[in-house]
């Protein structure tokens, strides 16, 4: 298992690039999304600079998580890995905290990202 500089962790690298980019996805989705109910009445430009601040915080967490990926996974890996976890925390963010109804277009799209997935990881998957 490849070391992380500065990191002691008995985690393997992806499990922890995975749970940054939970994380920072579920600030990026508030940063990009939230606005749009809880500061529909406010100009445009302090939606953006409360959005940048939250925005701000993703980033803490989603650039160290690319970094420890790239120990283990290749840029295309992380990417798509990456817009899985996007819809994953997008999809009940919108359900649950936008109200939006949830529809059968969201599993359609989610079979689409798994084989998204199997195409970016099968040289793992068969090695």
């Amino acid at each position: 298992m490849p070391t992380i500089p500065g990191v002691r962790t008995t985690m393997h690298p992806a499990a922890i690039t995975v749970s940054l980019l939970i994380i920072s996805n579920i600030f990026m989705t508030f940063a990009w999304y939230a606005h749009l109910r809880d500061l529909a009445h406010k100009p445009w430009i302090i939606a953006a600079l409360i959005s940048w601040g939250i925005a701000l915080l993703e980033y803490m967490f989603h650039v160290p998580a690319n970094r420890i990926g790239f120990t283990v996974m290749s840029v295309g890996q992380l990417k798509i890995l990456q817009e899985v976890i996007t819809l994953s925390v997008f999809v009940p963010f919108a359900v649950y905290y936008l109200k939006e109804p949830l529809k059968l277009d969201y599993l359609w799209s989610a079979l689409c990202l798994l084989g998204a997935v199997f195409f970016a990881f099968r040289s793992k998957l068969f090695a």
